[in-house]
């Protein structure tokens, strides 16, 4: 395996991707290891101490490269623009972050002159898929190196046995509970108590939000700005994609807003439990839903519920980087550029609320629809209209009749 010479491995710092950098020098003659870092909003607390972790474990490098912001507006509202929610729960939290993250490995690859990626996505789920589709639509000529499918380690002490050996130090330890993943989106939860469905999540499960039954007894009412079903200000400040996102996760978390507990099916065929906390996206998809109903007719309502269905799909199975995902976009932002307006949204022990909305482009007359005296609508007409609507049935049932 000595035809890989320098290769750039998308590195956390945990336990996982600290055993693949000497794995790597070892199973492919020595070979540089570039570490890569994305920072889309995980915390602080995760990239602390990052790079020297990363080259006491034997990288040359160690590149994190700050993806924030353009994480939320290129890739984040296009998608909730768009409707899209994985098998009608799942806000996508894990599915957004690859592309954005696989994109920059590459473009680090590229840059160092590498002749491989690397990550470590075990071979059950789905990052390994979004990741490689990726890499083979940016880079197809990079080698795709996934240990997880490769090495003859089996389990978290297989790894601490590995490190000491190699006299590596790590933080990890034998034990661990839950699964995380975190970006500035949400931080999803799978493992321990959770592998069995008739288990209830312990307190110990939700690191991001308040138990809904501890929250406050007063509710929070949060504007929210909407501009071509983008979220453009909160409570009548301007702020960037990324800076709102901020803002409505803490409002939205001091009232538990934004917990899910699904079982969902995975790309590869299995399904898997797992709980969400996405405070400040449920309170933006809410608001983007209110919009929606002032400001699209019935038959493009059905259209943009039939884009978001199929881009969700596309999201979670790792297809950004297609002419597909070019397509339902555009379809996207066709409907978008009516979705402008304000909507008031209620936070109150666990659930985000449409409460008040308005928009330029609404839809909805008062004069039209009110249940009182109006001037504008003959209610006689129904009747033609109801004639011609029904009028296949009432054929199909006179030929019966013959």
């Amino acid at each position: 395996m000595s035809q890989v010479k320098k290769v750039v491995l998308a590195y956390s710092g945990g336990l996982d991707t600290s055993a693949i950098i000497p794995w790597l020098k070892e199973t492919y003659d020595d070979c540089e290891i570039v570490a890569f870092c994305a920072d889309v909003g995980q915390g602080e607390e995760e990239l602390v101490g990052l790079h020297e972790k990363a080259i006491a474990s034997g990288a040359s490098e160690c590149h994190i490269v700050d993806l924030k912001e353009e994480f939320v507006k290129d890739y984040i509202y296009p998608t909730i623009a768009s409707g899209a929610v994985y098998e009608g729960t799942y806000l996508l939290g894990t599915s957004m972050a690859r592309p954005i993250i696989a994109k920059a490995q590459v473009e680090v690859a590229l840059k160092v002159g590498a002749d491989a990626v690397c990550h470590g996505c075990t071979g059950k789920g789905n990052d390994q898929i979004r990741f490689e589709s990726c890499f083979a639509a940016l880079a197809p000529e990079l080698q795709v190196i996934a240990p997880w499918r490769e090495w003859d380690m089996v389990s978290r002490e297989d790894l601490l046995d590995y490190l000491a050996e190699r006299n590596i130090e790590t933080t990890a330890s034998a034990t661990k509970i839950y699964s995380r993943d975190a970006n500035a989106w949400h931080i999803s939860h799978e493992g321990g108590e959770l592998e069995d469905p008739y288990n209830e999540p312990s307190k110990g499960v939700w690191t991001l939000t308040v138990d809904p039954l501890d929250a406050p007894n007063e509710p929070e009412y949060v504007t929210l700005t909407v501009e071509n079903a983008r979220v453009t200000a909160v409570d009548g400040v301007e702020l960037s994609p990324y800076d709102a996102l901020m803002l409505l996760n803490e409002k939205a978390a001091a009232h538990g807003v934004g917990r899910i507990d699904i079982t969902e099916n995975r790309t590869v065929g299995m399904k898997s439990r797992g709980c969400y906390e996405t405070p400040g996206g449920t309170v933006m998809v809410t608001a983007l839903r209110g919009i929606d109903e002032l400001v699209h007719d019935k038959p493009s309502r059905r259209w943009r519920d039939q884009v978001g269905q199929e881009f969700a799909h596309l999201v979670y199975d790792g297809r950004w980087f297609t002419p597909l995902c070019g397509s339902l976009l555009a379809a996207s932002e066709s409907l978008a550029k009516d979705a402008n307006g304000e909507v008031v949204v209620r936070l109150y022990k666990g659930q985000a609320v449409a409460v008040k909305k308005k928009s330029p482009n609404s839809l909805y007359s008062e004069e039209f629809a009110t249940f009182g005296d109006d001037n504008v609508y003959d209610q006689k007409h129904a009747e033609g209209f109801i004639r011609l609507y029904s009028l296949s049935s009432r054929i199909r049932k006179l030929n019966s009749n013959k």
